[in-house]
């Protein structure tokens, strides 16, 4: 697999995984973290990963 569509690919997954993780702990209580804004950086960071291996697809480096 290229980096570019391991980026993209890992991009999705972490993207995904901070949706449902926004989503659906709401209402869980954990001492040092809120869970809705962990959930909402992941989906930021995953957004760029996924971002960035389109534009590395895109411009064709490997």
């Amino acid at each position: 697999m290229s980096k570019a569509r391991g980026n993209l690919v890992e991009g999705i997954v972490t993207f995904v995984i901070g949706l449902g993780l926004w989503l659906f702990t709401g209402d869980v209580e954990v001492p040092v973290v809120t869970l809705t804004k962990v959930g909402v950086v992941m989906m930021c960071v995953g957004g760029v990963l996924a971002a960035s291996g389109l534009w590395q697809e895109a411009r064709g480096k490997d």
